[in-house]
């Protein structure tokens, strides 16, 4: 569905003039000073001596960033006004994204430093997620303390910054990055599915959040919050989307931010979520702000909300996965909260089946780059696919099969026998 959607939020760091932001690590026990005013220098208590400390490369600039270009000053957004073509998106926005760093040792907080210039109405904010056994984390901010549920052995960061309509960018001169250990925080409940509205994304020829122009008949997903947004061609956060019935089912990358709010992550629990922390775990906020009235009726930049939509759906899912032919409540699982074995499907979309042969009812797809849990696999009928010639089928969450043929990997443990 066509309508005006805003993509990008993020911490304020605001100021009038040139603004330095040096952080250390704080201690495990203690909280995080308030924040200062405009202007004012941020002083942390030092990290750790063990701590590990490094500079995200802010000079290369490639095909997985969007909107934004090196200068002799440093990282500045590439256009900073909004498309004409975008109604939707309420400000200018950019990210670089980094290449992955592998920690010297297992750690659980990241923190970072950011030197910026950042005028008044722009914002900054480094990102970071770690990688442990099951996959990425998701992504926090770490201008406070980046905290993980477990510990991680690389880390990656990105550097997102938004400018008003006709407004200055900033410009980021570095960003250094502490890591250390400290006691976990609790992650999302794994294994939860909630029912929300979806709506449909349309917007063929749009650019996505993560850099990627929206093709017809794509197949996406786009969640309220950049927690769960996956890096350009990667399925890194990935939902299973099915219809209410569950007679329709389909696997899909989280690739745009959307609807309505940017930093919902409805998902979590309270002591993680971003926002809306008096809100129950799995109820977006434009749900209960149409709904019940909440925070006004209005989404965080104060529109009034019109639809109770929790996900938005590239038209290929929406029409092709899940055969709705108009918006519709359907049930969410959020597959990076849980634990165990991924595929990530290297060709696509593919059919899921109801059985371990090409000729078993098709009850749904997995999108090209998802990342599908498996639970076990059986020996069915022989494919020749893209990666591999074999009788193995792999069983998924759903109670359905995939051909490994069409899978290009696998992470996060061994696969038994059904």
């Amino acid at each position: 569905m066509k309508r005006p959607r805003c993509r990008t939020r993020f911490a304020v760091l605001i100021a009038t003039l040139p603004l330095v932001l040096t952080a250390a690590l704080v201690p495990a026990i203690g909280g995080i000073p308030d924040t200062p005013a405009a202007g004012s220098p941020l002083t942390l208590t030092a990290a750790a001596p063990s701590a590990e400390r490094w500079n995200a490369d802010l000079t290369v600039v490639d095909r997985d960033d969007v909107n934004v270009r090196r200068t002799a000053a440093g990282l500045r957004l590439r256009e900073a006004r909004r498309s004409a073509r975008s109604p939707h998106s309420a400000v200018a926005e950019g990210m670089l994204l980094t290449t992955p760093r592998t920690l010297a040792r297992p750690a659980t907080r990241v923190r970072a430093e950011i030197s910026a210039s950042v005028p008044a109405g722009a914002t900054v904010e480094a990102q970071v997620r770690g990688w442990r056994a099951a996959g990425w984390t998701e992504w926090r901010a770490a201008t406070a303390d980046a905290v993980f549920d477990r510990p991680v052995t690389r880390v990656q960061t990105r550097v997102v910054l938004t400018a008003p309509k006709g407004g200055v960018t900033a410009t980021v001169r570095g960003v250094r990055l502490t890591a250390d250990a400290t006691a976990a925080v609790s992650a999302a409940t794994p294994g939860r599915t909630y029912r929300v509205y979806a709506t449909r994304i349309g917007l063929v020829g749009e650019v996505t959040a993560n850099g990627r122009t929206v093709q017809p008949r794509d197949h996406f997903a786009a969640l309220p919050s950049r927690r769960g947004l996956s890096p350009l061609n990667t399925g890194d956060y990935t939902v299973r989307v099915c219809t209410t019935s569950g007679s329709r089912c389909e696997y899909a990358p989280v690739w745009d931010v959307g609807p309505w709010n940017t930093r919902d992550d409805y998902w979590n629990p309270s002591s993680v979520r971003e926002n809306w922390k008096n809100l129950p775990q799995g109820r977006p906020e434009a749900q209960a702000a149409y709904q019940s009235g909440y925070n006004g009726g209005r989404d965080q930049f104060g529109r009034t909300v019109l639809n109770p939509a929790g996900i938005d759906l590239a038209d290929g899912t929406f029409w092709d996965g899940l055969r709705l032919t108009t918006n519709a409540w359907v049930d969410v699982a959020y597959l990076w909260t849980g634990d165990g074995p991924r595929g990530v499907v290297g060709d696509g979309p593919l059919n899921i089946r109801t059985g371990a042969s090409m000729s078993s009812s098709i009850r749904g797809l997995a999108a090209h780059l998802a990342h599908v849990p498996i639970q076990c696999y059986v020996t069915g009928q022989s494919v020749a696919g893209p990666y591999r010639t074999t009788t193995r089928w792999n069983r998924l969450a759903t109670g359905q099969y995939v051909s490994h043929a069409y899978i290009s990997s696998v992470y996060g443990g061994s696969v038994p026998v059904c």
